[in-house]
C-alpha cells in the first residue's frame, strides 16, 4: 500500500473537504481510507499503485481549490492498536 499527501489550499469548511474527499475516490475508485483536513489544508488516502499527481492536479484545479503538492510513502498496516 502507498500512502498519498495532497496539500490543497482553498478548503474552508467541512464541505469542502466533501468535495476533495469525492474527487479522489472518483478519480481513484480503488482509493482506501480517504480523508481531508481543511486545519491541515490536506488529503491523505492509500492506494495500490502509485498515482499521477498532474492528473490528480488537474482534478483538484477544476474544482477551484487549488494542489500545492503530492508526496506518496509506503504504508504498513500496525498490528492491534498499533502494538505491532
Amino acid at each position: 500500500m502507498i500512502k498519498n499527501t495532497v496539500k490543497i489550499e482553498g478548503m474552508a469548511c467541512g464541505m469542502c473537504e466533501a468535495h476533495i474527499n469525492d474527487v479522489i475516490r472518483r478519480l481513484y475508485p480503488e482509493a482506501k481510507k480517504v480523508s481531508s483536513s481543511f486545519k491541515k489544508g490536506q488529503s491523505e488516502f492509500l492506494t495500490e499503485e502509485p498515482i499521477d499527481a498532474d492528473e490528480l492536479c488537474s482534478a483538484i484545479d477544476a474544482t477551484g481549490y487549488n494542489f500545492v503538492s503530492c508526496s506518496s510513502e509506503p504504508y504498513e498496516k500496525k498490528g492491534l492498536f498499533g502494538l505491532f
